[in-house]
């Protein structure tokens, strides 16, 4: 507990620092209902997250807060529009403590007067930019769900930091469940919010990502059990959560020695909006920048797989996101390091449910994540309810509008987790899930194929790093190339090639990823030797093999089907939005074994000489056969005479 001492100091700190204005940063931060922390210091503005100054010119770890811009994303060569934005670093000098209570007295209580305030594109502009993307992008296999923003704007008359200070004290009074509360003032731009996630933090090894989504926007009085209920049971709500969890762990695996493991599902619940989340922890020795670029952006944010989201964002959304989507990160010194550890924990929640002023106008960007049963007035209705969630909670209510909020909290109650039928109801979405992710993962090497080398052509879907992980618990010596990169040596070498997923039309004729994939997959058919095919590459095959491919009517993006893999039946997750289709009944051609449905003629795998290959995700979570799957595929493509 802070004492008066401290909080004195505190306040002392935050008046200087007031009084300067524009003169020197101020942060101020509370954490998961904490004591409000005030920090100031140099700042810095860099180019690349590697440059965070995390050692000062002498080599002694020093405390830095960077506010991430979306824009980071270029560097891991994705597209975005790029305005520029810095990545911006507070070197920490001072800092210090005020409690809450003393917080709250020493902060202003004003109105903050809102002209001009409305969306930037109209509600019928965004519903048709909705119907675009699902008809254009996940009608043509792009990816399973993309996140497309528009912003609430408005001007003010005041000043900007008063303006802030006043949502801040808005923010830490009214707003509950949030697990960063902060005002990150810097010259020339403020950003003050209340974010719900913790997009991924790193402390002593230990990595954790915090993937929400569903948003429930309280009725007036209050969420209840009931109307919280109606809203558990949306498939649209179950389905969008469990595609952002498959989407955290490609970034988990690619981070963590043992991939990742699955807690929750949990309800995050604040004053306005309730949401769902799962928590992903695994373990890491990498630096924890290194940790952060490998994690850059959530996907309840950009969407999936998260490549191609951010080209498909660049296409619809009308200009750039500056820090919308981003995190702000804190790096904070560890106390006691052994050697080869980072010398820094990682704390860093994602920029949603803030405001940012520049030049007096505030802007509040909101998305929606739009997946193939979106419905568009309520894509649009759903940025409303978030932009309202935010001007609610600072107390930005334009003078237009009723003077009670409708979205006022309700009076303290016990949290709707504890109501045992939603705590029930809850508890049995982890029946669909693969038990493979929801047990501890070991980094041993163990399985019936120990001593076997596989390469995984990574085609622009990052669910090679969990299928990588699962291959390596079958025992596999297996690593990811991408498909732009890998040699005729490495393929050669490797006793298996695995050909991933990725988004797009495998017909492209276009698409120099399409004909390298094609290039790899007919190479290693007409050697005969072991080569397993998913997704994507499952449908190059088929169409190397004279099976016919075609769009599906509804696109299979976060679908769990049960379906019989030769003979066996298996609960496998779906992302394909084509198919490779035979007659009904068909379960061979002259070239290969076929399972497939027997009603639709949809293939769902395939055999034959040397190969293997299936058109499901057998590393999703949502594959609860995922890895006895796996373990036969691999079998037939190794072993084609016992297939």
């Amino acid at each position: 507990m802070t004492d008066d001492v401290s909080s004195a100091t505190g306040i002392a700190l935050l008046e200087r620092l007031r009084a300067a204005a524009s003169d020197q940063p101020l942060v101020l931060l509370a954490r998961e209902g904490g004591d409000v922390e005030v920090l100031t210091g140099a700042v810095v503005d860099v180019d690349a997250l590697a440059d965070i100054p995390l050692l000062d010119a002498s080599g002694t770890p020093q405390e830095v807060l960077a506010l991430v811009p979306y824009r980071q994303v270029r560097e891991r060569g994705f597209e975005c529009h790029d305005d520029g934005a810095p990545l911006r670093c507070v070197v920490v000098g001072e800092r210090a403590l005020i409690t809450r209570e003393d917080a709250l007295g020493a902060l202003p209580t004003r109105e903050i007067a809102l002209t001009g305030a409305g969306f930037d594109i109209p509600d019928a502009e965004y519903a048709d930019i909705v119907r675009r993307v699902i008809a254009d992008e996940i009608g043509r296999g792009e990816g399973a769900n993309f996140v497309i923003r528009r912003d609430f704007t408005a001007r003010i008359d005041s000043s900007e930091l008063e303006a802030a200070l006043t949502w801040f004290r808005a923010l830490l009074s009214q707003e509950r469940g949030a697990y960063w509360t902060f005002l990150i003032a810097t010259d020339g731009h403020i950003a003050v919010g209340a974010s719900p996630e913790a997009h991924v933090s790193a402390r002593d090894g230990v990595v954790t990502m915090n993937p929400i989504s569903g948003t429930f926007r309280h009725p007036v009085g209050g969420a209840t059990a009931e109307t919280l209920t109606e809203f558990l049971e949306s498939t649209k709500e179950t389905e969008e959560l469990f595609m952002v969890v498959d989407e955290e762990l490609k970034m988990m695996s690619a981070v963590c020695s043992d991939g990742g493991r699955i807690t929750g599902p949990r309800l995050k619940e604040m004053s306005r909006l309730t949401h769902t989340e799962y928590v992903l922890e695994g373990h890491s020795t990498l630096d924890p920048r290194a940790i952060l670029r490998e994690t850059m952006f959530a996907p309840t944010v950009t969407g999936s797989p998260m490549q191609n989201a951010c080209t498909v964002i660049t296409r619809h959304e009308r200009g750039p996101r500056g820090y919308y989507s981003g995190v702000a990160a804190l790096f904070t010194p560890r106390e006691h390091v052994a050697d080869g550890e980072s010398t820094h924990d990682l704390d860093a929640p994602i920029l949603i449910r803030t405001a940012y002023l520049v030049d007096g106008t505030l802007r509040v960007p909101v998305g929606a994540t739009l997946v193939r049963h979106s419905d568009p007035m309520g894509e649009v209705s759903e940025t409303h309810g978030k932009a309202a969630g935010v001007l609610g909670a600072i107390g930005a209510i334009a003078r237009d509008e009723p003077a009670v909020d409708p979205d006022a909290p309700a009076l303290d109650r016990p949290p709707l987790a504890e109501d045992p039928a939603i705590a029930q109801l809850l508890a049995s979405r982890n029946a669909r899930l693969a038990a493979f992710w929801l047990e501890p993962q070991g980094s041993g090497v163990e399985g019936p194929f120990i001593g076997l080398s596989a390469v995984v052509v990574d085609a622009e879907d990052r669910f090679t790093t969990m299928l990588t992980h699962q291959l390596r618990h079958l025992g596999l010596d297996a690593r990811i190339v991408p498909w732009n990169e890998v040699t005729e040596e490495q393929l050669d070498a490797a006793d298996i090639v695995v050909a991933g997923p990725g988004p797009g039309d495998p017909r492209d004729a276009n698409s120099a990823r399409m004909e390298r994939m094609r290039e790899i997959v007919a190479r290693r058919v007409e050697q005969r030797r072991p080569l397993l095919a998913v997704c994507l590459s499952h449908q190059i095959l088929a169409h190397l093999l004279g099976i016919e491919l075609a769009p599906l009517a509804h696109p299979h993006q976060g679908l769990q089907l049960e379906v019989d893999v030769f003979g066996q039946k298996a609960s496998i997750g779906f992302y394909n939005t084509f198919t490779a289709h035979v007659e009904p009944g068909t379960t061979s051609t002259s070239r290969a074994s076929v399972s497939a449905d027997t009603r639709s003629g949809d293939v769902y795998a395939l055999r034959g000489p040397g190969f293997a290959s299936v058109q499901g995700h057998l590393e999703s979570i949502l594959s609860r056969d995922g890895m006895r799957t796996l373990q036969q595929l691999i079998a037939d493509a190794l072993h084609p005479a016992e297939a």
